[in-house]
């Protein structure tokens, strides 16, 4: 019996190992031939030239750099740029996306026809044209600094960019900083609490406005307390050109703007289709309670809708990170902008792109897990 089975799943077993060894000799043959090509333009491989000054001039940077700075620093401010970008594109891309979605399904013909339009526009138009439209927007529309546009307070908005008051932590800031954690974890104890009291006597606590004011005002008691340990670098104009502040330069907006609309279209479809999924006698047992549209929406519709969007939100979310190397079209200093150019200075083009390759890979397989998670948690359980 064994021997006969032994028969049957040779071939494939052959076959297998034929694969395997053609994958292999491959690789061997691309090793031996860049080895070979690097040897001949005397280009030494390794990693070692990231320790190496760089010279690099970064405009945009979440933490202190200088040109003088290695090409390893360089590189990682690069990696925080595309962090920054892709997690403050997520979080808008996807309130966006909801609000377009619910727009689809509006009542209302004009609300739903405009969110049609603007999904069918945003969809069927390449990100990298939209990405030059908003560049190209910013810059044709905006004053000289000079003439900038101030909407309120100190913010002042120009063809450089939006200047902003730079927050300054003084002593005693890490209490108000430690405040809010303890307020978030009160929150969130709150909550669960408030819906384990629900289930059980069918009433809960107003845990949405006690959190909130848990958040809001403990960290502003412990503000207070500690003499108020927070100041502002205001910008000031000085010659052509702002002074102080933080600045967020056209090239971070545009970047940004164009991420936002461009996934928020395809969020909106996914919320669409996650809202018309929802049997249809949910939406009537929720009118027979007497809730009004709002409330079906938010507690009835949304929730159910969830099980469905999440995991091509999931590929939206994955595909917004890896857009992001756009950014080199239009200048902004990410990490693919950052690498191409040391690999202009140094040509040490296979060690960046793999770099590029394993952070591409890491950030997005930490999204995916993430969202895997958040999608078993809403499925329904079979009791």
């Amino acid at each position: 019996m064994n021997t006969s089975k032994l028969k049957e799943q040779l071939p494939a077993l052959l076959t297998q190992v034929l694969v395997v060894g053609a994958i292999i000799y491959v690789a061997l043959q691309l090793f031996h031939n860049t080895q070979a090509n690097l040897e001949a333009r005397n280009i030494a491989s390794g990693f070692g030239f990231l320790s190496v000054e760089g010279g690099l001039p970064i405009n945009d940077s979440l933490l202190p750099y200088t040109p003088a700075a290695s090409y390893g620093r360089a590189f990682a401010m690069g990696i925080l740029n595309t962090l920054f970008v892709s997690a403050l594109s997520i979080v808008l891309a996807t309130v966006l996306g909801v609000i377009v979605g619910v727009a689809r399904v509006s009542g209302n013909w004009l609300v739903s026809h405009l969110a049609a339009v603007y999904v069918e526009v945003l969809r069927n138009v390449p990100l990298l044209l939209t990405l030059f439209f908003c560049y190209s927007t910013l810059l044709a529309f905006l004053p000289s600094p000079r003439m900038s546009l101030v909407p309120f307070g100190d913010i002042f908005i120009n063809n450089r960019g939006v200047y902003v008051p730079r927050p300054l932590f003084q002593d005693g800031m890490g209490w108000v900083i430690l405040a809010l954690v303890v307020a978030i974890a009160a929150s969130v104890a709150l909550v669960r609490v408030s819906r384990r009291m629900r289930d059980e006597t069918g009433r809960g606590l107003h845990s949405g406005w006690m959190s909130l004011g848990l958040i809001l005002g403990l960290p502003a008691a412990a503000y207070f307390l500690t003499g108020q340990p927070l100041e502002f670098d205001v910008p000031v104009l000085s010659g052509f050109n702002f002074k102080g502040g933080m600045v967020l330069r056209p090239e971070f907006s545009a970047l940004l703007i164009g991420l936002v609309l461009y996934t928020a279209a395809f969020i909106g479809e996914n919320v669409r289709s996650g809202i018309q999924s929802v049997d249809a006698g949910q939406l009537d047992a929720a009118k027979a309670l007497g809730l009004s549209p709002g409330p079906i929406m938010r507690k009835v519709i949304l929730p159910q809708t969830l099980r469905v969007c999440i995991p091509a939100t999931t590929n939206d979310y994955t595909s917004l990170i890896k857009n992001s190397s756009l950014a080199v079209a239009i200048g902004y200093p990410d990490m693919v902008s950052i690498g191409g150019t040391i690999i202009g200075q140094n040509d040490q083009a296979i060690e960046i792109i793999g770099m590029w390759m394993a952070v591409y890979l890491t950030i997005n397989l930490i999204v995916s897990l993430v969202m895997n998670w958040f999608n078993a948690k809403v499925q329904l359980v079979e009791r």
